[in-house]
Order: structure tokens, then sequence, then C-alpha cells
């Protein structure tokens, strides 16, 4: 069940267009009988959240009902443009650090891939 539950999970959600905070976050399942901690890592961030702990907490409610736990890798910012095909991953969380905008970007790319997508280490 744990594995079906994460192969479920969409490895991307953020909004549509606009700037908001995101967060880099890892969700894995209860060891297999083989000793193995299934995971996968996902990117969520939306603008009606003020804060990267509103994003977390909404996600740990989602998966909690398939007996799925979390831990937060990080966040920052994305500028996501759909005009021009574009999304920047910048920033940090004060809360939870910066996370690895580089594992976002390959992340994201699995949903965006005409996309122009820039990390960076610049900003708030």
């Amino acid at each position: 069940m744990t594995e079906e539950s994460l192969k479920a999970v969409p490895l991307v959600d953020i909004d549509d267009c606009g700037i908001f905070k995101y967060v880099l976050i890892k969700i894995f399942g209860h060891e297999t009988g083989e000793g193995k901690e299934p995971s996968t890592t996902v990117v969520r961030g939306y603008a009606d959240c003020t804060w990267h702990a509103d994003i977390y907490e909404r996600v740990q409610e989602i998966v909690k009902k398939d007996h799925l736990d979390t831990e937060c890798l990080g966040g920052g910012r994305i500028e996501h443009n759909p005009d021009k095909k574009y999304i920047k991953i910048y920033g940090y969380s004060q809360g939870f650090g910066k996370a690895d905008h580089l594992e976002s970007k390959r992340i994201l790319q699995t949903k965006y891939k005409d996309y122009e997508i820039e990390a960076s280490d610049e900003g708030y």
C-alpha cells in the first residue's frame, strides 16, 4: 500500500502563475520487508500560503491520510510565468532554510518540460 500511495503523489503542485513561496518535501512510507524506506521528493508552492510552514502543513494533512510521513528539506520562492514558459527558483525559508534549488529544478522539469527553469541562490 505504501509504494502505491507514494506513486499516487504528484511530484509537482505549484500555482499556475505569479511569485510565491515553495517548499521541497521528502514524503516517505514505512520500511518494507527488505529494510528499505520508500520515498519521493516533491515541490509544492502556493500563493495563498503566507508562510512556508503553511505549505508544509497543507501537504502533511493530505499525505497523512495515506499513512505517509514527511520531512521538509527547505524552501524558497518561485516566479512562474506561463506566458513566457519560464520559472525561476530562488531565495530561502527563514523557518526551514534554503531548499536545494537544483533538486527542485530537476523535479519541476518533470512537469514543465518545455519551460526555461532557472535556479539561483540570490534574493529572498
